[in-house]
């Protein structure tokens, strides 16, 4: 089983070549996932940067925008960032001989990098912007069934009804 994710100096990212690579196996707070989220994370430094690579994947639970009922819904993210660390835009660019304003997250090169944090966030954005069960999906209980306490207030409009 995986060691739990936990913050770890950015200065020790840095201190080896090789980098630092975490095996995922661990409910991630804040996401719902209905059981661990797997997978691997890589950190290595770059020059300036900290080059990220993980893939991950985990299931979670949703309820439906349309019919309300919860649906499991599977998340696979395959991520490569760079997050500059500290340095201005101006240095990045001398740095790394092409203009930084990419980069809008830097790490404090004092600071701490959190990988539970960055597995958190990436799964986040593979979460669907409109939560759809399936395309089987039966709409709100209501669809199709008549009104059983008909508005008074339409009083006036149904007797229109030819």
């Amino acid at each position: 089983m995986a060691e739990p994710l936990g913050p770890i100096a950015v200065q020790d990212l840095l201190s080896t070549e090789a980098g630092v690579s975490w095996q995922v196996h661990q409910q991630i707070a804040g996401l719902a996932s209905q059981g661990p989220v797997v997978g691997r994370i890589n950190a290595r430094p770059d020059g300036p940067l900290l080059r990220l690579e993980g893939e991950l994947q985990a299931s979670v639970s949703l309820r439906c925008d349309r019919c309300l009922q919860t649906y499991a819904q599977p998340l696979k993210a395959r991520v490569s960032e760079r997050l500059a660390i500290g340095g201005s835009d101006q240095e990045l660019a001398e740095a790394l001989d092409f203009d930084a304003d990419g980069f809008s997250e830097q790490l404090d090169p004092n600071g701490r990098f959190d990988p539970e944090r960055w597995v958190y966030e990436q799964l986040s954005l593979q979460l669907p912007l409109v939560n759809r069960c399936g395309p089987d999906c039966p709409g709100p209980a209501s669809w199709g069934t008549p009104d059983p306490l008909p508005d008074p207030r339409w009083a006036a409009l149904r007797s229109l009804d030819p």
